[in-house]
């Protein structure tokens, strides 16, 4: 997949922030409007999620809305303020589960399984680079949220944000995969088990054995337990289990006197 076009926080950014917190615009008079802000991002968030980020322009929510290009602009003035939107409004709509009472090791697994079922849902999320984050209520709640993983165990501030970072970047890169099989299914119309298959009997012949002894016996051992090159589920289990062994390295190790 191609580095996106679309990243968040592309747009002006005081227009972006006056609609993300919706920030009421100067009165004037005009045409009673036939839409909003939040239908315009319903129906965008349904192209992306359907059809990918890519797919999305103003003309396709328009068209998506029964209005004219012309008519979107007046919700939102461009494609760049429509993804921070559309971003903000998906973190509000995640769900978060009470960690009142747990244990660390129990929040983050919480909040890494809130990220990746959100993932789930909205692929584009994935790929979608946020190093200037839409700093929208739904970020600024989920943010909140997470940060509670961390709180009280005598991490400093920066530390806290640090690990929360670690965390969601690993279910980020995980969730790639899950989603990366899925589209290789998709477009070549074959599972994985169907490709290794069409594909073995070329590999037999020009894959040394005697040369490659670790990668045939490793690989062969992956595949007959995955049923195929990769398994997104097996990965999340065994690499959260160690981001969770290496964070309590860090938070038992400032613990201690």
């Amino acid at each position: 997949m191609g580095q996106p076009k679309e990243r968040s926080s592309a747009g002006d950014p005081v227009r972006t922030l006056e609609l993300l917190w919706r920030v009421p615009a100067s009165p004037g008079r005009g045409p009673k409007q036939r839409s909003s802000v939040e239908a315009v991002v319903a129906a965008a968030i349904a192209i992306a999620d359907s059809a990918g980020i890519g797919a999305l322009t103003m003309r396709a929510v328009a068209t998506e809305l029964g209005l004219t290009p012309m008519a979107t602009y007046t919700y939102v003035p461009g494609k760049a303020e429509l993804v921070d939107l559309m971003l903000d409004t998906v973190y509000a709509e995640m769900e978060r589960a009470d960690l009142t009472g747990l244990s660390w090791r129990e929040r983050v697994t919480l909040v890494a399984a809130e990220n990746r079922a959100m993932l789930a849902r909205h692929p584009w999320v994935a790929y979608l680079p946020t190093t200037r984050p839409p700093l929208g209520p739904g970020l600024v709640a989920k943010y909140d949220h997470e940060l509670r993983v961390f709180d009280g165990l005598g991490l400093d501030d920066v530390t806290m944000d640090a690990a929360l970072t670690f965390v969601l970047g690993f279910v980020t890169s995980i969730a790639r995969i899950a989603i990366d099989t899925e589209r290789a299914a998709a477009d070549s119309a074959m599972s994985d088990r169907q490709w290794w298959e069409r594909a073995a009997p070329l590999l037999e012949q020009v894959f040394d054995v005697r040369r490659y002894p670790l990668a045939a016996r490793v690989g062969a051992a992956a595949g007959r337990v995955h049923d195929a090159a990769y398994s997104a589920d097996h990965a999340y289990e065994f690499g959260l289990a160690r981001v969770l062994d290496g964070l309590a390295r860090h938070i038992e190790g400032t613990r201690a006197p």
